[in-house]
């Protein structure tokens, strides 16, 4: 049995792939309900992430160069880390903007009631009902009533609701508010029409119960009236935002978060690329060997991902919105660790390219490195359906098939997922991608993730039962491991001595800044449209029809003798198979970037 031996020059680099990896694996996540969380909507928190893969674009091609061009690349790495830490820890600290819980109250023809209609294009969950039944156990709903007025509503409240003190004008409120609290029974909470619809059975006012009964044959009494009700699903359902969309930027909170997500991203955006030229010069001749490095990425975001979620229960019991703390202080704790492993690299960038711009925009002048940038972008678009959209679909998979019981375990379905995706599917393919991309070279290895891609799609597509995509994650290691693995060490083998940053970051920017980003766009108008369905089958279809179309041209390309991208270096396959066969099984590494 041969001896393994550990390379320990690598051991700080597979450090840093876990520790970052596990370090944002807390925060990136629940960003986004964070963000919900903070009052801000939907459309907002949309706009947001449409804006922060462009972020990214930028800064990847940018620092990119700037590391090449003054020969600062570990420089660099340790600064960004810090810039992704600090911001998102800050996060923590931002304000909710203020929110109102806003009802109609109608009192006439001897009923009273509580209405809440939803604005902007939400809607009441339809099981919302159902929760706010089981939960209170038949007991009363219980509302307490801010509610504007008009001087001859008193008079209501004098005769027919016999709270004879505010017969006197005197006892009247000088704020001319109505203070009330409302008893609403449990079977007395209806959906009609999109509206949340309370039957009120009586009111209490300054400890007395009066009756709420208005006569038909006098002015309707309806009114506006704050609520706060001792049900957190209802106030869930209610509570909005009193900043319309078009106005949350004159909020400061808007600005801070936004500030704060936009230097966190373009750090990780940094630290991701740079990382990556770092460890394949550090590689040196065995740039297959690049997935056993980032796997143990994989590993440090599947391990922090499965109980970052259950600290933030445990330490939001009894809380009315989640605590996120936990969460923060894992995060900067985690990549502080990083940054003391990365200061340990063993890296010196000794190839310097004199003009890296003309260096880097020469090798476009190969058509198959153009087809390699076009693939990148078409998989971006792939990517973006799968982190955005799965989960949504899923859900509404689960509430067609078993209404509203899958409220209790829907969440537990897509921990199995998460974990799934990872351990199952990116680890293994991590830890083999080297040997796959000896055997069977990196244009094929393009060919078979778009294929990957097709038949993950066309699975979801046909989905009934939500539980089924369990095993469907398991693609996960040829669309997402094989596929970043592929990427990463191509852009690598074909960059120009000297322009490795450079190369890798502008590889990310085009597979995310325009990939993903249109990929969300496209995905989600597709997904109002025509459903969730409907849109995995277009787009399983697509990269079907993509895979075929990219073996052809990768066919006439070689019959042809299409231009090889860096004349006097070995092609990406020719240098592949000059590879001594390494065994990887001592060189574990690597990791999936931030989702």
């Amino acid at each position: 049995m041969a001896k393994l031996e550990i390379n320990k020059k690598l051991l700080p680099m597979k450090a840093h792939y876990f520790l970052f990896n596990a370090g944002t694996a807390p925060v990136v996540p629940f960003m986004p309900t964070l963000v919900r969380q903070l009052g801000f909507s939907t459309v907002i928190v949309g706009t947001i992430y449409t804006v922060l893969p462009i972020v990214g674009m930028l800064v990847k091609p940018l620092f990119g160069l700037i590391a090449d061009r003054f020969q600062r690349q570990k420089l660099l790495f340790l600064i960004f880390q810090i810039l992704t830490a600090v911001p998102f820890f800050l996060i923590m600290f931002i304000p909710a903007i203020p929110q109102e819980a806003t009802v109609s109250f109608h009192c006439h023809d001897g009923a009273s009631d509580l209405r809440y209609c939803p604005e902007n294009g939400t809607y009441i969950d339809n099981c919302l009902v159902d929760r706010i039944t089981t939960s209170n156990n038949n007991a009363s709903l219980l509302c307490d009533l801010e509610c504007r007025t008009e001087p001859w509503m008193w008079q209501t409240v004098c005769h027919h609701w016999n709270a004879t003190a505010y017969c006197d004008e005197k006892n009247i409120p000088a704020d001319r508010l109505l203070r009330l609290t409302g008893v609403v029974p449990s079977n007395h909470v209806n959906l009609v029409d999109d509206c949340l619809f309370f039957v009120v059975s009586e009111g209490k006012m300054d400890g007395q119960r009066v009756p709420l009964y208005c006569p038909a044959n006098e002015t309707d009494f309806r009114t506006s009236c704050q609520v706060n009700c001792n049900n957190q699903e209802v106030m869930d359902a209610i509570t909005r935002s009193k900043i319309a969309d078009g106005a949350v930027t004159g909020l400061y909170q808007f600005w801070l978060l936004f500030i704060f997500l936009i230097f966190s991203w373009a750090g990780m955006a940094v630290v991701v690329s740079v990382g990556d030229a770092i460890c394949f010069e550090m590689l040196g001749d065995r740039p297959h060997l690049y997935g056993n490095q980032r796997l143990w990425g994989s590993i440090g975001w599947g391990t922090v991902s499965l109980f970052a979620g259950f600290l933030v229960d445990t330490f939001s019991e009894g809380k009315l919105t989640k605590d996120y703390t936990v969460v923060f202080y894992m995060t900067v704790v985690l990549i502080g660790f990083d940054m003391l492993c990365s200061s340990k690299l063993q890296h010196t960038q000794t190839r310097l390219s004199s003009n890296i711009v003309k260096d880097v925009g020469q090798i476009f002048a190969s058509f198959r490195i153009v087809v390699f940038f076009v693939w990148c972008v078409l998989i971006g678009f792939g990517t973006a359906l799968i982190w955005n959209f799965l989960f949504w679909h899923l859900e509404d998979l689960a509430s067609a098939q078993e209404g509203c019981g899958h409220s209790t375990w829907i969440k537990t379905l897509q921990g199995i997922v998460m974990s799934i995706q990872t351990f199952g599917g990116e680890l293994p393919f991590f830890f083999l991608s080297g040997k796959i991309l000896k055997k069977i070279g990196h244009i094929h290895a393009m060919s078979l993730v778009l294929l990957g891609f097709g038949v993950r799609f066309l699975l979801y597509s046909l989905l009934s039962d939500p539980w089924w995509v369990i095993p469907i994650e398991f693609m996960n290691g040829i669309t997402f491991g094989l596929f970043y693995a592929t990427m990463a060490s191509y852009a690598s083998i074909v960059a120009p001595p000297g322009t490795e940053a450079t190369m890798q970051g502008l590889v990310g920017a085009v597979f995310e800044g325009v990939g993903v980003s249109l990929g969300s766009l496209l995905a989600g108008n597709l997904f109002n449209s025509i459903g969730g369905s409907a849109t995995f089958r277009t787009f399983g279809i697509a990269a079907l029809v993509l895979f075929v179309l990219h073996v052809v041209v990768q066919l006439l390309t070689d019959r042809f003798g299409a231009q090889e991208p860096r004349p006097g270096y070995a092609a990406p396959r020719e240098a592949l198979e000059n590879l001594e066969d390494d065994q990887p099984i001592v060189q574990r590494g690597g990791g999936s970037i931030p989702k």
